[in-house]
């Protein structure tokens, strides 16, 4: 299935969901179930991990920064998928609630799906879990933080985790921005009015669209069609 007809799946799934949960699993069947539904299958039959192809998260924002640059709200995304998808299971310090990534790795993961509704507009945005993780130069942080122990044992600490997340957020990737630095600055142009910005935000956007390459469309939630722009 092409990124068009995952964004169409994604799309139809929206408009008659009764979950009202944010994070879901697409499955090679086409189908998409939530997280705790994930996690009952996965305690009764373990192999549901291999049908897992795609991550989605579903939300409504107030805020028109979020609805332009979504990606960008997911920072802590990139490193716990990518990470979970080559093998290493994060063992947090205390275990309050099952939660997927401390249970099973999902190695056939391919997307990444963000979905938000903003007054009568959703934005869906599709991108490669691999194209991403290349572009942060995940793999290279990743060795550098884990050392040995990436080629010997398919665990970590939390404290690891934040590691390569901190590392990965540090990089100037963004138009000779920060991670951090480019979602304050979209935020500002666009929810603060600091049109001043223009320029900053420009190159921000070019650089948003060579990091994460994504698939976007947007539709009118009152019609259904995609919005042309």
């Amino acid at each position: 299935m092409d990124k068009y007809h995952v964004v169409q799946l994604v799309k139809d799934w929206y408009r008659t969901r009764k979950d009202d949960t944010r994070d879901f699993f697409l499955l090679k069947n086409n189908t998409i179930i939530s997280n705790d539904r994930f996690i009952n299958l996965y305690k009764q039959d373990p192999s549901v991990n291999q049908q897992v192809i795609g991550y989605v998260y579903v939300d409504s924002t107030r805020y028109l920064s979020t609805f332009e640059f979504p990606m960008l709200v997911h920072d802590y995304n990139f490193p716990l998928l990518y990470l979970n998808k080559i093998g290493y299971i994060e063992q947090p310090y205390i275990i309050v609630t099952d939660q997927w990534f401390n249970m099973t790795v999902i190695s056939n993961l391919k997307y990444f799906i963000v979905t938000y509704q903003f007054q009568y507009r959703l934005v869906i945005e599709l991108v490669d879990l691999d194209v991403v993780a290349n572009n942060l130069n995940l793999p290279k942080i990743v060795s550098l933080v884990l050392g040995p122990k990436l080629l010997r044992k398919n665990e970590m600490i939390l404290n690891e985790s934040s590691q390569i997340e901190n590392q990965m957020l540090s990089q100037k990737l963004f138009g000779g921005h920060t991670w951090d630095d480019a979602k304050r600055i979209v935020y500002e142009y666009f929810d603060e009015n600091k049109l001043e910005l223009s320029k900053e935000v420009f190159k921000i956007s070019e650089a948003y669209q060579r990091v994460f390459r994504p698939y976007r469309i947007v539709y009118n939630t009152k019609t259904w069609e995609p919005v042309v722009f």
